[in-house]
């Protein structure tokens, strides 16, 4: 018969149990963390996050179109000026947003992006103006007002505070080019 220490063998089986134990708790831990910080978000913050954060990125994405595909060099111009600073709000949001709370980088609304794409010359300036500029702001600062009228993370209520007066500047800009471009101002 072959007698194997029991000393160092249980030490072992102890250490193993523990290390499983250990695995098993973090997993759980991070597994029930993720739902936990989300669900603690107000809906009012929630909504600002998806719809905020898409309609930032579909006018900053729109803009770096723009800026290929316009000939205009107020359209360019403009567009510029929004792929810019909406790169700012963007980052700003990421920094307000609570700890292991996941705002999109990049989730542009597609269809609008689709809309402007394949267009070129008058046509394009016409419908980015019209479409992105106008309606998009529009939309954008809807979801900022909403959120500061609404919202209880005072993080991304103060994000949203601090990024309106470029949104609504943004969107005057906008107003200003249709009329220079003889367009309607109202948003489509």
């Amino acid at each position: 018969m072959i007698r194997l220490p029991s000393v160092p063998f249980a030490r072992i089986a102890a250490a193993a149990c523990f290390g499983g134990l250990l695995t098993a708790a973090s997993v759980a831990s991070a597994q029930s963390a993720a739902p936990a910080d989300t669900g603690r978000l107000h809906a009012a913050d929630q909504s600002f996050i998806a719809d905020g954060t898409q309609a930032v990125a579909t006018q900053r994405d729109a803009a770096r179109i723009a800026t290929a595909r316009s000939t205009d060099r107020d359209v360019k111009a403009f567009a510029e000026r929004v792929s810019n600073d909406d790169a700012k709000i963007t980052d700003a949001l990421r920094a307000a947003s609570p700890r292991g709370v996941d705002v999109p980088k990049n989730d542009p609304d597609a269809a609008v992006l689709a809309s402007i794409n394949n267009l070129r010359g008058a046509e394009f300036d016409k419908t980015y103006i019209e479409q992105v500029a106008l309606a998009g702001e529009q939309k954008a600062l809807s979801a900022f007002q909403a959120e500061i009228a609404s919202g209880r993370d005072e993080q991304l209520k103060n994000a949203a505070k601090q990024a309106l007066p470029t949104i609504q500047q943004h969107y005057a800009m906008a107003q200003d080019l249709a009329k220079r471009k003889h367009l309607s101002v109202a948003a489509q």
